[in-house]
């Protein structure tokens, strides 16, 4: 009598071909473990020369997204592949990626760098509704918070005559020129005489960063008005 092992090997008892019994036992087995995955549902995108891997379960996630529609076999949408088959998209890969999760679990989730109405770019782009509508309201809700979140922070700069269009031209990160005062002369080069100023600069910034800010901050003010009267 013919038999199938555990291996899925083949064992002939009679010296005859394989039975049906066997042959449904065989049938059997591999209805038990199917073969894991189906490769045209997994599905590669070059965005901006990065690619990603994704399934059709998770691009379908919202039936009238570019993405969508992309994959569909009889879809409207044209787009060129590369050498490995996967779809060319022309847009920036930092700002896909939290699209894609999006698809995947439906959160919202930013990497340091990456800000909101960059994401929200993206979901327009790919017209993924629900992510749009959550960027939308995330990017209101930071614009309304109250003014009290923020404060200016003023700071005092001393420098030469000879080093002030150095100093105004290389501010940055924020830093905004406010005033500039001319506290008089205390150093000879030569013949010649260089005047001392003090220049104050500004900066907007959360309440949480300016616990240190607020002695430099007062004396600022008070050289501001001292200024504004000489």
């Amino acid at each position: 009598m013919a038999t199938v092992n555990l291996n899925g090997q083949y064992r002939d008892g009679g010296g005859g071909g394989p039975s049906s019994s066997s042959s449904a036992t065989a049938a059997a087995a591999s209805s038990q473990y199917p073969i894991q995955g189906k490769k045209d549902q997994w599905i590669k995108l070059n965005v901006g020369g990065t690619c990603f891997l994704t399934t059709k379960t998770t691009l379908s996630r919202d039936p009238n997204s570019f993405l969508s529609r992309l994959i569909q076999e009889d879809s409207d949408l044209i787009s060129d592949r590369d050498e490995t088959g996967a779809y060319l998209i022309d847009r920036d890969p930092r700002y896909f990626a939290p699209v894609l999760n999006y698809l995947r679990h439906g959160k919202l989730v930013l990497d340091d760098g990456l800000s909101e109405e960059g994401v929200l770019e993206e979901a327009e782009f790919y017209n993924v509704t629900h992510l749009i509508g959550l960027l939308k309201d995330s990017i209101a809700r930071r614009e309304q918070r109250p003014a009290a979140d923020k404060k200016r922070v003023y700071r005092v700069l001393q420098c030469q005559e000879n080093e002030l269009t150095q100093m105004v031209s290389t501010m940055s990160d924020g830093w905004r020129f406010e005033q500039l005062i001319n506290i008089g002369t205390s150093y000879n080069y030569g013949a010649e005489e260089n005047a001392e100023f003090l220049c104050v600069v500004s900066k907007e910034c959360a309440n949480t960063l300016i616990g240190r800010e607020n002695e430099s901050n007062d004396r600022a003010k008070v050289l501001q008005q001292k200024g504004s009267r000489m």
